[in-house]
């Protein structure tokens, strides 16, 4: 496994649409387990694989478990990591979206240094394939349903910044911080936004 460099909108192939794969290899696996290894270590909970140049249809994410409040009976840190639940789906499509939609704030691991309020579906349904090649079906709702929506995105050559149309909703923050503020749904201090 292998950490790889995460393209910017700089870099053309983060625009193209992505292909869709064929036959799930031992490279395809490969790929998954780099890209997983590269969002960790970016502190992420989603990347598709264009993000690190491979245009091809593959998303990961990995989202933090709550914890449950009966079992934790005290608020002491540990040093063990937090649970999360992996979702890997390769040739994702989304086959239902709700009526309802929200905003939520949304950063992006191609886009360092900036957050945004992005409109999605409440919730989705996404077929694809498993890492063994098998097809998944996945209802999600709420923060995983707004993460399949932006990888899935990444595969038709869509950046989060593309839903936001106004300027007061895009706003820069600490480099490195963008997912943090996703997963914890929380509005940063705003500085005035300045042009991307």
């Amino acid at each position: 496994m292998s950490v790889h460099q995460i393209i910017f909108p700089d870099n053309p192939v983060l625009r193209d649409r992505s292909r869709r794969v064929r036959h799930v290899t031992p490279a395809v696996e490969q790929l998954v387990q780099d890209m997983l290894e590269t969002m960790r270590a970016a502190n992420g909970i989603g990347l598709a694989a264009v993000q690190i140049g491979v245009p091809e249809r593959i998303i990961v994410i990995e989202i933090p478990v709550a914890p449950d409040d009966e079992d934790d009976e005290t608020d002491t840190p540990t040093d063990e990591p937090r649970p999360v639940e992996q979702t890997i789906v390769i040739n994702p499509e989304i086959r239902r979206r709700s009526r309802d939609v929200e905003e939520g704030i949304e950063g992006c691991l191609s886009v360092p240094g900036w957050v945004g309020e992005v409109p999605r579906h409440r919730t989705v349904t996404v077929t694809g394939l498993d890492l063994q090649g098998r097809p998944v079906k996945i209802k999600a709702e709420g923060l995983f349903a707004r993460v399949l929506q932006h990888e899935i995105d990444h595969c038709s050559g869509v950046l989060f910044i593309d839903h936001i149309e106004d300027p007061e909703k895009i706003w820069p923050v600490t480099e490195g911080e963008e997912e943090a503020a996703e997963a914890a749904q929380e509005v940063p201090d705003r500085a005035p936004p300045t042009e991307i």
